[in-house]
């Protein structure tokens, strides 16, 4: 054998040894929800519809019971799953003000590793296109306030199976994002909803819940889809699948807060083969941990100076345990009024701070005068406030707020019982506002100084 031969011998073998070593990486597929109210889920215990096919991942792998996010709304939410970083580091600490143009994600961690990085669906954070190096696969509809979302699979299934190199695709649902307009609302009687205990029962509330449960039903389909698509192709033998739930609904007390029905979320973890069918955990996860775990995942190291860090040893049953602490941001503008606020919690204990108390809180998409209609609900609150003693307390919890809010997530879940004043826990508020303060300091965060007008560009 000559020279020349005996090279190209040699290239075949590596290359075909490099392109086996891709496909025994997992494939992966991230399905996120649009405002989801993950107590909803009935694997989460939601009691208002059957979420069969969100309920099979729950059967078939891990669910986690403990995973928040850093800032209840859709842009820095969704910035924080694909940088690793907290939204003071990656720029996006307002709703809709865009990430620092330096920065690096997960398009690029994971394309190191071999992967191919899409994303269909809900485009938010996807610009600029040096810091999201998505491919935009077609399929799912980007604009979260469409009034149809109409989707179709084929874009998808060539994504997933067009070539040897391991993908990792983040399928955007906008459901069950406001305006409610999709969905079958025949399902639902109103009158028998379950509501949430931090809600006023009024007609209008209901009406409105059970478009948002038909979308909540929609969401459910696509999920079903894109697994059944994964069975079709062959591909859910090496897939992980994870469906998340971003932050909580459209509705007073939950989006744009940092009480629980706000900031927990949901996700559960298929990976056939690795994760053991029907398990769950109570390790305390943010989604600024995500990244850092699909760099674990593809056989990444650990990229410094993220604030997340990897949960793979939860996944693979090796530890109980994540993150200590999870820690949270509010800034108003541009959704209101400013109206910065804090947070630190364990999974008992949550610590607030609201930093200007003084003032009444507002937001304009639920509590706008001369937007009635869209605002229905809340107006509909206001008016039992003269006639029932729980929708005052209720609404005055809304707009008035203390200093200082403690709880005891475990005996109150619904954070109705502020423990600020109680003497019997001073000495572990005072720890968690030390911890607080030193984490805004490490983060750069200035407090009620960051929630100003911006220009478009940090």
């Amino acid at each position: 054998m000559n020279k020349y031969l005996l090279l190209l011998v040699i290239c075949f073998v590596v290359c075909k040894a490099s392109a086996q070593s891709g496909r025994s990486k997992p494939n992966i597929i991230i399905i996120m929800a649009d405002d989801l109210d993950s107590k909803q889920l009935s694997c989460y215990g939601g009691q208002n519809l059957k979420t069969n096919n969100i309920d099979a991942l729950a059967k078939n792998g891990l669910k986690f019971n403990h995973i928040y996010t850093s800032e209840a709304m859709c842009v820095p939410t969704r910035a924080s799953l694909f940088t690793g970083l907290y939204p003071v580091r990656h720029g996006s600490f307002q709703n809709h003000k865009p990430v620092y143009d330096n920065l690096k994600s997960v398009g690029h961690y994971l394309a190191d590793l071999g992967y191919r990085v899409g994303l269909t669906g809900k485009d938010h954070v996807t610009k600029p296109k040096t810091v999201f190096p998505f491919e935009i696969v077609k399929g799912f509809e980007p604009n979260c306030v469409a009034a149809t979302d109409d989707y179709e699979l084929e874009d998808v299934k060539k994504y997933i199976t067009q070539d040897e190199k391991p993908y990792c695709l983040f399928v955007m649902s906008i459901n069950p994002h406001a305006p409610w307009t999709v969905g079958d609302t025949t399902e639902f009687e109103a009158d028998k909803l379950i509501l949430p205990k931090n809600w006023v029962d009024t007609k209008i509330t209901r009406s409105q819940f059970v478009k948002y449960l038909a979308e909540v039903r929609r969401l459910d389909n696509q999920v079903g889809d894109i697994t059944k698509l994964l069975k079709e192709t062959g591909q859910d033998k090496n897939t992980i699948v994870i469906f998340l739930g971003e932050q909580g609904a459209q509705f007073p007390g939950a989006k744009w807060n940092l009480w629980d029905a706000g900031q927990k979320s949901s996700m559960l973890l298929t990976w056939p083969g690795k994760v053991k069918p029907a398990s769950e955990t109570n390790a305390l996860v943010q989604y600024e941990d995500i990244t850092p775990t699909l760099i674990d995942i593809a056989g990444g190291k650990a990229i410094p100076n993220l604030d997340g860090k990897s949960f793979l040893p939860v996944i693979l049953g090796k530890t109980k345990e994540a993150r200590e602490y999870a820690y949270s941001i509010h800034n108003n503008i541009p959704e209101g009024n400013p109206y910065p606020i804090r947070s630190i919690r364990d999974k008992q204990y949550k610590l607030i701070l609201n930093l200007t108390s003084d003032k009444d809180y507002y937001n304009r998409f639920m509590m706008n005068p001369k937007s009635t209609e869209r605002n229905s609900v809340w107006f509909s609150w206001m008016a039992e406030t003269g006639k029932d003693p729980q929708a005052e307390k209720l609404t005055n919890r809304f707009v008035k707020r203390p200093a200082i809010e403690f709880y005891d997530t475990v005996k109150d879940p619904w954070e109705f019982n502020n423990l600020a004043n109680d003497p019997v826990y001073q000495k572990t508020i005072e720890k968690y506002k030390v911890k607080l303060y030193a984490w805004m300091k490490d983060q750069g965060d200035k407090g009620a100084e960051m929630d100003i007008v911006y220009d478009k560009k940090p």
